[in-house]
């Protein structure tokens, strides 16, 4: 036997003399006479029903039984041996119910309940007849307010004897203090108690005064609180039911995915094996080019990343970036095909393998870019001397298919320093050293720090350019075209000026090249070709001209490949309604020469609308006789170059006099560029050249300031006489004159 055990039947032998006691004292002071109807029917409801009529407050452990009531009201109309008997026998009842329920519970417990249940009884009775006296039925007729404190000394007397024996039982069974367990576990009884003896007071005065339709009154009320809660619990179980049900079904899916999971763990972990035969594979896949089997740009950056970061730690060496990128390698592809280029690409890829050392690195980027890490630079004249190699054994013959092809390489150096962070830096100085060596036809140029602000300025001046195009911050300015024979104003040349809100008035030079690289060309073409027109029509106007004026409008040669070139001149002319012949275009020479098919095509598709076309800087590149006589054109323009060094006796002066005997033949019209020199005018004069322009006459000016030359028509006349001199003859042994290169 344990200690507790042991305990447990010590505190048994201290109740069962007590509690003995107090059950012979009832037997022997049993009031035979009392018994009637009325108490035979309120023992047997007490006994028999009331452990049936047990209500617990919700999320409380309160539990409202009629029970203790019952045994108040017996107490206050019969005494306490009658109400001592009648909580024995209630008390042996309901233990054995809860047994026959299945409530595991003890013989000696239950012999315990009974003790602490006469003990109690016995106490409360004890206290009222102290306080009050103990005649039977004489505590009804109290007083209301000493009725009232009778009812208090019940509860409190019952609660405190019933909740110290009960808790003294629970501590020693759950070896906790007893003044845990009374305030976990009995100190909500008081509420129990006390409401008990309210519902016994009631039903006593009730009965007392015979007043059927109160006591009707309150056997309804607590019929239907009864009820309800009866209703209330009922739904609780059947939510609880459900909440089981639902958990069992949770319970068994669950077993079933358990089982799907066992199934899937076993699929995942042949995949899984299988992944793991293939991850090395696809980390090479990732990180290396497909075609060469270099690694690619994102291996490469890894790469360069753990180098600036071994440099800034100064664990590190120097190291260098090349750059490289194939010259002309798209027309191998345009010709030979894309196959045959790869081809290349390969040879070129193992020639740079077999170059580089054990610590070097090589890896291709993208098309014909490739990129170089030397470690271990030791100094520049290594890092060039190892460039100078690549180039040369870059531009030794490829033999794919029995045919050799040639190809050479621009590289960009950038060498290791502090100032990089990351390793796109490098590489984008790298980049912008290979552009600058393609630009300046080198092998190889090592970066400094003026590219790059180079590259920021023409980034810079790009985005301006295009907000430029947006705002209408595009001016032009009109340099006239005089008629050599009279020396009267013919017609203009549009020529375009950037108006930057902060650098001022920007010449061309500086943001055509720009335009046509970055395609912003085309629409500013069109904004100012339909600038020019607008200004046309506006001078045409004008009341006291008589002679129509033409003007001439620059094309960029990528704008004349453009398909939709015609059509964005056929929508300038119909919104300005211009007359399609005061209207000329110029395309320069080198432009319709890149496809001549295509241009004959496009000049063709012009002259149908009306609008005549110039052949600009005629003589500076390579047309050929048969292909001049198939344009379409109107008009030949001699480039400034010509004309400027007419008076220094070199063949230049031939030159010009054959392109207009050229012109003549050909029924065009001739124009001379860059007139300086009254020596220059008379010369063109005797030559036949028709109209000409040039500083003589005027720079190009504003369109507010070309007012005063439409006002004055005869501000040339004093240049030179107004009768032009003899023409010479014509030469007609032109063709096999040289053109200048």
């Amino acid at each position: 036997m344990d200690r507790k055990e042991r305990i447990i039947n010590l505190y048994l032998c201290v109740l069962l003399p007590a509690g003995v006691g107090a059950t012979l004292w009832a037997v022997w002071d049993f009031p035979f006479e009392s018994v009637n109807r009325g108490l035979i029917a309120l023992a047997f409801v007490t006994v028999f029903l009331s452990s049936y009529l047990r209500i617990q407050l919700p999320r409380t452990k309160i539990h409202l039984t009629i029970s203790d009531s019952l045994i108040f009201l017996a107490l206050l109309m019969y005494g306490g041996p009658i109400a001592l008997i009648i909580a024995v026998f209630e008390t042996a009842f309901a233990s054995w119910n809860l047994r026959r329920q299945g409530v595991p519970m003890r013989v000696k417990t239950v012999v315990i309940n009974i003790l602490i249940t006469a003990i109690s009884v016995f106490a409360t009775w004890a206290a009222v007849a102290i306080v009050f006296g103990s005649t039977n039925g004489s505590l009804l007729i109290a007083t209301s307010m000493a009725f009232v404190w009778i009812l208090a000394i019940m509860a409190m007397a019952q609660f405190c004897v019933n909740s110290l024996c009960v808790s003294a039982f629970v501590a020693i069974k759950s070896e906790s203090t007893l003044w845990r367990v009374w305030n976990e576990y009995c100190l909500n009884a008081l509420a129990m108690y006390i409401t008990g003896a309210v519902v016994a007071g009631i039903c006593a005065n009730a009965l007392q005064q015979i007043n059927m339709l109160l006591f009707a009154m309150m056997v309804t009320f607590f019929a239907i609180v009864y009820v309800t809660y009866r209703r209330y619990t009922q739904d609780v179980k059947e939510t609880a039911a459900k909440a089981e049900d639902a958990e069992r079904q949770r319970t068994e899916q669950a077993e079933a995915h358990v089982q799907e999971l066992r199934h899937y763990v076993g699929e995942l972990e042949r995949s899984g094996e299988a992944l793991r035969e293939s991850r090395e594979k696809f980390k090479h896949a990732a990180y290396h080019d497909a075609l060469t089997g270099l690694p690619n740009r994102n291996f490469f950056i890894e790469t360069l990343r753990n180098l600036i970061n071994q440099s800034a730690t100064g664990s590190g060496t120097k190291f260098a970036v090349l750059f490289l990128d194939l010259n002309r390698f798209k027309t191998i592809n345009d010709s030979l095909g894309h196959s045959f280029g790869d081809a290349v690409i390969r040879q070129v890829a193992d020639r740079l393998y077999d170059l580089i050392g054990a610590d070097d690195q090589v890896g291709r980027f993208s098309g014909d870019e490739f990129a170089i890490i030397l470690n271990n630079a030791v100094s520049t004249e290594a890092i060039v001397q190892f460039a100078e190699k690549v180039a040369k054994h870059i531009s030794e013959p490829v033999v794919i298919q029995d045919r050799h092809v040639f190809a050479s390489v621009s590289i960009g150096i950038a060498l290791d320093n502090s100032k990089y962070a990351e390793a796109e830096e490098i590489l984008r100085d790298a980049d912008i050293a290979m552009y600058y060596a393609k630009e300046n036809q080198k092998s190889y140029v090592i970066f400094d720090q003026k590219m790059h602000m180079r590259a920021v300025k023409l980034l810079e001046l790009e985005t301006d350019l295009r907000y430029a195009i947006e705002r209408d911050e595009l001016e032009l300015y009109y340099q006239p075209i005089v008629s050599l024979e009279d020396l009267t104003l013919a017609g203009f040349e549009a020529l375009v000026r950037w108006n930057h809100p902060r650098r001022g008035l920007i010449p061309p030079d500086e943001f055509i090249a720009l335009s046509e690289d970055t395609g912003l060309i085309v629409p500013m073409t069109v904004q100012l070709l339909d600038q020019a027109c607008r200004q046309l029509a506006e001078w045409q106007r004008r009341p006291k001209r008589r002679e129509r004026l033409t003007m001439s409008v620059n094309i960029s040669g990528k704008h004349f490949a453009k398909g939709d070139l015609v059509a964005q001149i056929k929508t300038v002319l119909a919104e300005t309604a211009i007359d399609p012949s005061d209207l000329k275009l110029e395309v320069t020479e080198s432009a319709v020469m890149k496809n001549a098919e295509h241009a004959i095509l496009t000049l063709k598709q012009i002259r149908e609308t009306g609008v005549r076309i110039s052949i600009d800087d005629f003589g500076t590149g390579y047309s050929s006789l048969s292909y001049l006589h198939r344009f379409p054109i109107d008009i030949l323009k001699i480039d400034r170059s010509f004309v400027s060094t007419m008076e220094d006796g070199t063949e230049n002066g031939e030159i010009v006099r054959t392109v207009i005997a050229l012109a003549a033949t050909l029924n065009l019209n001739v124009i001379a560029e860059g007139i300086e020199s009254i020596h220059q005018l008379h010369q063109l004069r005797i030559l036949g050249c028709e109209f000409g322009q040039g500083y003589l006459f005027s720079r190009p000016l504003p369109a507010q300031e070309i007012h005063r030359l439409l006002a004055d028509n005869n501000r040339w006349q004093g240049i030179a006489p107004r009768t032009a001199p003899p023409i010479v003859p014509r030469a007609n042994d032109y063709t096999h004159l040289p053109f200048a290169q």
